[in-house]
């Protein structure tokens, strides 16, 4: 599979022709020009999370409003609703159809997990439903997608690239150790204060450069993957809070999820990351010098 990186044909997606109108604007020099630069951030960022942002609109708004006597159950309603904007997200060129296989695979991972988090008591799910497998309604997975979709999709809007990327099979072990713990601390200690200083480790040194507009920008890697562990976190609390599933400490009332879940949302970050490089593989920075790493 070719690597899906750089600018792409405004045919492409119906964001590209969107997209290339923005970029040729041309504002005033000077203060005018950052903040049309952060404003076209936002608009990018939006673009995409676009997929997360309708599903997080869904679980509120059927939380709020969903008639209590439906004949079609909640938790029904939300994965056929879910079902039809990736159809529809396809049909109408939003998404590529590497995304969605991206997706896809986030499904099966993230239902994995919560069959067998939901069967530990980690958390659960309190209303019924008939599209489930074992106490995990199906919607549950799009969760997960929400989060490939929005790596795989915010990689190829920024074009993003990477300086000192450490070789893909040294993310892979390391990816498929992180995800082996979330299971195995129920009856083995927990190592995901080693997993995190494995991942300080590895990419101490990593950039990752994306362009808004006419500059290349750059941050360190690690912080990026904070910054959307913690949108995520917002996002988790928005989800139980419309109880979309719950944790055991709000069975009687709703309670802001504890902080120490970033650092389970950063490994998953972690390991969705190394998923979407499989698809989008990273390009070292041009201008470094190095070689492109191996592609798993």
């Amino acid at each position: 599979m070719e690597p899906l990186s750089g600018p792409l044909p405004a045919s492409h997606t119906r964001f590209g022709a969107i997209r290339a109108r923005l970029e040729a604007f041309e504002p005033r020099p000077g203060w005018r020009a950052w903040l049309y630069e952060f404003l076209l951030f936002g608009f990018k960022q939006g673009w995409a999370c676009l997929f997360g942002a309708l599903l997080l609109a869904l679980l509120l708004g059927t939380h709020l409003f969903y008639p209590q006597n439906a004949v079609l159950a909640r938790y029904d309603f939300l994965t056929l609703s879910a079902l039809t904007i990736q159809i529809a997200m396809l049909a109408l060129r939003l998404e590529t159809l590497e995304e969605a296989k991206v997706i896809l695979a986030f499904h099966v991972t993230g239902t994995v997990m919560e069959l067998f988090k939901t069967a530990h008591g980690s958390w659960e799910y309190p209303e019924a439903s008939l599209l489930h497998i074992g106490a995990v309604p199906l919607f549950s997975g799009f969760m997960y997608a929400a989060v490939g979709s929005y790596i795989a999709r915010v990689w190829r809007i920024f074009d993003f690239r990477f300086s000192h990327y450490p070789r893909a099979g040294f993310t892979w072990l390391l990816a498929v150790a992180i995800y082996v713990n979330f299971f195995a601390h129920h009856w083995l200690p927990d190592v995901r204060i080693a997993l995190f200083a494995a991942i300080a480790l590895l990419f101490a040194r990593t950039r990752i450069w994306f362009r808004v507009w006419r500059q290349d920008r750059w941050m360190p890697l690690l912080l990026g993957w904070f910054l959307v562990a913690l949108f995520i976190w917002f996002a988790e609390n928005i989800s139980t809070f419309s109880h979309a599933w719950i944790y055991p400490d709000q069975r009687s009332g709703w309670a802001l999820v504890h902080p120490g879940k970033l650092g389970a949302w950063y490994l998953l970050m972690y390991i969705s990351f190394v998923l979407v490089a499989a698809v989008h593989r990273p390009q070292q920075r041009a201008d470094t010098g190095q070689a492109f790493p191996t592609a798993a």
